[in-house]
């Protein structure tokens, strides 16, 4: 009997939020992580997340949901907007994941192109299954699209999946 690979997701937290945001339906964090696992063998699947104290109650849901949350300091900007970039924090923990040899494989949930070069190393050390973005294909970025022999999966192709009913759950 062959063996089951053993995966992790890393997921840019912020840019799934505002990529499903736009989505014209209700995405459904409950059932993307159990795709996510049976899909694509994710064992583990790490969610970066700026805190903010009032969201405490979503927290706890995503963590009930299987996520594992791993949180950044956030700022404010001039506008009082909330600042939580988590990108080197994702690009940090799939390295080391990477270096020790954590998983077989890789899941990264994201559109955006920060993570190029790191997308192109994991590659090459044979170590990414495939992106993931919650971005429209249009909103992806060219950085991660022209990378050659990636898969990437766009979560608005996926409504029959994720499409979460009208009642009280994460959006």
């Amino acid at each position: 009997m062959e063996r089951q690979k053993k995966n992790a997701a890393y997921i840019d937290g912020a840019n799934l939020h505002k990529g499903v945001g736009s989505f014209p339906w209700k995405f459904d964090y409950k059932k993307f992580r159990v795709w996510l696992r049976d899909k694509h063998h994710a064992e583990q699947a790490y969610l970066f997340l700026g805190f903010v104290p009032l969201n405490r109650d979503l927290y706890t849901q995503l963590q009930e949901f299987g996520f594992t949350l791993i949180f950044k300091d956030v700022t404010y900007d001039d506008t009082g907007k909330i600042k939580g970039n988590c990108d080197v924090d994702v690009a940090v923990k799939m390295m080391e994941d990477s270096y020790e040899n954590s998983f077989d494989e890789m899941i990264l949930v994201s559109s955006d192109g920060d993570y190029a070069s790191l997308v192109q190393h994991l590659m090459k050390k044979e170590k990414l299954e495939t992106i993931i973005s919650p971005a429209f294909a249009k909103k992806c970025s060219i950085l991660l699209k022209r990378i050659k022999k990636i898969k990437i999966v766009f979560l608005e192709d996926k409504k029959k999946i994720f499409e979460r009913p009208n009642k009280k759950s994460p959006q």
